[in-house]
């Protein structure tokens, strides 16, 4: 009997490499290395397309055990060239090579010029882990020690970190945060750390309690010194190992005398242990010594308002809900034996504190790309190439999605409220946009629409919405679109909890903790197992029953961590989100979004063929761009600060590969000196408002949503006339910009583009960009630098080398390479426009439904060669998938100083075979701001024909 082509290859592989540690086995798309040495017992190395490879590396032999993926829908692709030598065997790709030590299983990976880009260092043991008496591992791998290379990506986080070469970034799904273990580097490549697991990127060692690891000491007593306060009297003194005050439970540890009383939170949508009624305040006081030299890190875990000095310097303050804590990160030079000396102020309204702490890296350590998971079956993760950051983004997509294309209408702008309480309030908030001219597209009816005790029952409250089919027709009469807000909970009572628990589709364990939520009395209550396609599909069907059927557009999935009980400790959390439908919950953490989105999208397709599905998600994971879903940061705090970590925020998910994204603009929760409505602070909280709605205009996604004071424009700005005109002038303007945004958008589906770019997309180069993190590219031509500061009137802005900038507000024209005051009056946010780009704009409209053959200008912006493809579809239903499109190709020439307007290409119903387009051109010789009316001077009727305009 004839032996096969892989098995002969196999057994020539192995005897040519018999007097060579370890050996190799081709398989398809790829090899099986068994390394003489090392963790590994195998490691697989296969082959996805052109230029990215997979890598398993197995603790035991057998690569069964590893479950399929659910982030990555690609099949091994690719032939690689197969050539070993010197102890290594390498796979050969047309644009990247993966090389493979025989002697230990590590592997490096190479660019299509042979250059090294990514290299493994030694490979971490695996450390064994019972995981619901099952076999797990913590799994952990280190790339690129000691490099100066740029690392962005890895989803959402609150920190206002940019670059992330140096950080220490937790994966971990929470309210605020968004975790997609996926990395991408200034080298150009990308890896995706194929792993559901909670995952830490940077120090692999969970950071700890402070007086765990380090000394402390006050008094000379061991420990923290705690004063507990009532109103201005020392209620309590006592001393501290540690200041962990971190969840629900540890409230068990106040102290007796110490304790406030407390009354139930208003219903912010969150598990709250309460809010207090007498004035608090908690002091913790001591020496603490480190016995390591360097630059410590610190997190404090908090909620509700806290200071830390070092050495009686304020090094920080903050505030965030008491229902809503999360971490606050802190580095700190110390001298081994020399104690620093610490106060932590808190005022608890009943929330929450933590103090924890991580030691000094060694420099190549702390500068490496090094990604932990607490649970694994192996090491597995994809190295994807392309050389550029967009192309790595590209390769991501190839893997795991492409990124769909929102309804032209999701780009509008979004009113939403916490909450309309009736449909009347609803109606109410939409005839005013229209009878007040103010362009709006979307209203948002937010979550307990419902009965009380019926949550996910999916039914209207008759009583506050008696008809909620004649609601949703008269939006649509009103030009408009609604999203209605649906999550993954039910209380069991609830028909379709009983329907989904009789199928064992129910998780059951917050229910046997006997868990409550914050309505009224408090209800018992769980979520679905999304992990089921049978549940999933249930899920759907129930929301198809009650909400589909009644015409909804857009579907609000909120609390998708899922968060089913709020500030439970991680291990608390875990028993509530499974077992699931395909193992234990801890290995599969992180995502519980995807499927529960993917269903979701899938359903929606099924149920309205051909039309366009649009999705918002508090949190996501890799993979998410394929549902037809944009993210939002979460219950952010209307702080200052908050609105910085915005920015970073949204490049860094961006360049996870997830493009639509958006934010509640002003802050979603609000201290009570803006809540009170309190004159002294009125000004700072419109303010703050105004700089974040400049920023939410230029944003993938343009929504205004919050608790008291209402964020509606005619009533935030009411009785400040500037800010209601700032407001409604960048209302407008995205209106105008739609042509240009919607291109942007489009391009994310047929170019793998993104909408929020960081500048070291554009500006790699450039290394002063590299850790900008309050600046960013809003498409090709957009440079916007948001105002994070009150009463600021000016700014610090860097425009980037290798372009000329153009104010968009003056018209000035300003060199690259340099930072620049940049001019940003209240009404204003510094915003420029990059030479060499054609920025085409519409008409002044009320919604993107009005005046679709509207005419267009063109805004040139001279000074370099430009291009762009002017993108149009019927901006609803699912054609564009299947080439129902138009482009139309436009050319300035600087040589020549003239515009072509190419050949349209394509057609889709309803196109509009003629439009008005006209041109309005900029030069650094001249000052002109931006003018969007027709320019009659350069004007043309656009018959989809060439036509060139002269400037001369």
């Amino acid at each position: 009997m004839s032996l096969s082509r892989v098995a002969l290859l196999a057994l020539l592989a192995t005897a040519s490499t018999s007097a060579i540690a370890g050996s190799y086995q081709p398989v398809d798309n790829g090899v099986v290395v068994t390394p003489d040495a090392g963790a590994a017992k195998r490691v697989r190395v296969v082959a996805y397309g052109d230029d990215s490879f997979r890598v398993t590396a197995m603790p035991t032999g057998d690569f069964s055990d590893v479950p399929e993926s659910l982030v990555v829908n690609a099949r091994p692709a690719g032939n690689p060239q197969v050539t070993q030598s010197k102890g290594y065997v390498t796979l050969k790709l047309p644009g990247a090579s993966a090389v493979v030590s025989l002697t230990n299983g590590q592997v490096r990976f190479l660019d299509r010029t042979g250059k090294p880009v990514l290299a493994e260092s030694e490979r971490r043991p695996f450390r064994p882990r019972d995981v619901e008496g099952k076999a797990w591992f913590t799994v952990s791998q280190q790339f690129n020690p000691g490099t100066d290379e740029g690392f962005y990506g890895l989803g959402q986080h609150q920190n206002g970190q940019m670059n992330y070469n140096g950080e220490d970034v937790e994966l971990a799904q929470h309210n605020m945060a968004i975790a997609v273990p996926y990395v991408v580097s200034t080298r150009g490549y990308g890896l995706l750390w194929d792993n559901n697991g909670i995952t830490r990127f940077g120090n692999p060692r969970p950071y700890e309690f402070v007086g765990k690891d380090l000394k402390v000491t006050s008094d000379g007593k061991p420990g923290w010194k705690a004063e507990y306060f009532l109103g201005k009297a020392r209620a309590a003194q006592r001393q501290e190992e540690i200041i962990d005050y971190q969840y629900i439970e540890d409230q068990a540890k106040w102290p007796a005398n110490a304790k406030a009383t407390t009354r139930a939170s208003a219903d912010s949508g969150q598990n709250t242990a309460g809010v207090a009624t007498q004035e608090q305040q908690v002091i913790w006081t001591g020496d603490v010594t480190a016995d390591v030299t360097g630059e410590h890190r610190f997190q404090v875990y908090g909620s509700s308002y806290f200071k830390v000095y070092a050495d009686g310097k304020l090094v920080m303050d903050h505030w965030r809900q008491n229902w809503n804590p999360w971490y606050h990160n802190l580095k700190l030079p110390m001298t081994a034996g020399k104690p620093v000396k610490m106060r932590i102020e808190w005022t608890p309204n009943a929330g929450y504190l933590a103090f924890l702490h991580n030691n000094p890296l060694p420099a190549k350590d702390r500068h490496s790309l090094w990604m932990t998971s607490d649970t694994g079956k192996a090491v597995d993760y994809y190295f994807v190439g392309g050389g550029t950051i967009d192309t790595a983004i590209a390769g991501y997509r190839k893997l795991t999605g492409k990124a769909t294309l929102l309804p032209v209408w999701a780009y509008g702008f979004w009113q939403s409220r916490q909450r309309y309480d009736t449909q009347e309030d609803l109606l109410g908030v939409l005839r005013e946009y229209r009878k007040r001219e103010i362009p709006i597209d979307n209203i948002v009816q937010d979550w307990f629409y419902w009965p009380q005790d019926q949550w996910g029952s999916h039914q209207f409250d008759p009583k506050r919405f008696p008809d909620p089919k004649g609601m949703v027709d008269e939006i649509h009469a009103l030009d408009a679109r609604v999203m209605i807000s649906v999550w993954p909970k039910f209380y069991p009572n609830t028909e379709n909890a009983k329907e989904l628990d009789k199928k064992g589709w129910l998780y059951h364990g917050n229910l046997e903790m006997k868990n409550l939520d914050w309505v009224g009395p408090g209800y018992l209550n769980t979520d679905y197992d999304a992990y089921s396609p049978g549940a999933r599909k249930m899920y759907f069907d129930q929301i198809n029953r009650e909400l589909v059927s009644k015409g909804f557009d857009a579907w609000w999935l909120d609390a998708t961590e899922p968060d089913i009980h709020s500030n439970l400790s991680i291990e608390k959390r875990i028993k509530t989100m499974g077992p699931t439908a395909i193992g234990p919950a801890e290995p599969l953490f992180n995502s519980y979004p995807l499927v529960h989105v993917d269903g979701v999208a899938e359903g929606l397709r099924e149920a309205r063929p051909g039309v366009r599905p649009f999705i918002l998600t508090r949190s996501g994971f890799g993979g998410l761009q394929r549902a037809s879903a944009a993210i939002w940061s979460g219950d952010v705090a209307a702080r200052w600060d908050n609105l910085r970590e915005q920015i970073s925020a949204g490049v860094n998910v961006s360049m996870s590969g997830l493009p639509n994204w958006t934010h509640d603009i002003g802050g979603f929760a609000v201290e009570d000196r803006y809540t009170n409505k309190d004159p002294a602070h009125l000004a700072e909280w419109r303010e703050l408002n105004l700089r974040w709605f400049q920023f939410g205009a230029f944003s993938p996604l343009f929504r205004s949503h919050g608790e008291t004071p209402f964020r509606e424009i005619y009533l935030i700005a009411d009785k400040d006339p500037a800010m209601q005109a700032s407001m409604i002038w960048y209302d407008k303007l995205r209106y105008r910009l739609l042509p240009y945004i919607y291109t942007t958008a489009a391009d994310t589906w047929f170019k793998d583009g993104s909408i929020m770019r960081g500048l070291v997309q554009d500006f790699g180069a450039d290394r002063k960009v590299w850790n900008i993190d309050d600046q960013y590219m809003f498409g090709p031509a957009f440079l916007v630098a948001p105002v994070t500061d009150f009463k600021a009137r000016s700014r610090k802005v860097y425009l980037p080398a290798g372009s000329g900038w153009y104010d968009f507000n003056s018209g000035t024209f300003h060199a690259g390479g340099q930072e620049i005051d940049a001019a940003a009056p209240h009404e204003r946010m510094p915003l420029f426009v990059r030479a060499g780009s054609i920025v085409p704009t519409g008409p002044a409209i009320q919604h993107t439904s009005e005046e679709p053959d509207g005419p267009i200008v063109l805004h040139v912006f001279t000074g370099a060669d430009g291009s762009y493809s002017l993108y149009e579809d019927d901006g609803t239903s699912e054609g564009y998938r299947k080439d129902a499109f138009a482009r139309v190709p436009i050319e300035w020439n600087q040589a020549t100083h003239t515009l072509t307007i190419g050949k349209r290409e394509g057609t889709y119903p309803g196109m509009p075979e003629k439009r008005a387009l006209s041109a309005r051109f900029y030069d650094k010789a001249t000052r002109q701001p931006i003018d969007f009316t027709e320019n009659g001077k350069y004007s043309i009727v656009y018959d989809g024909n060439p036509v060139t305009i002269s400037m001369r």
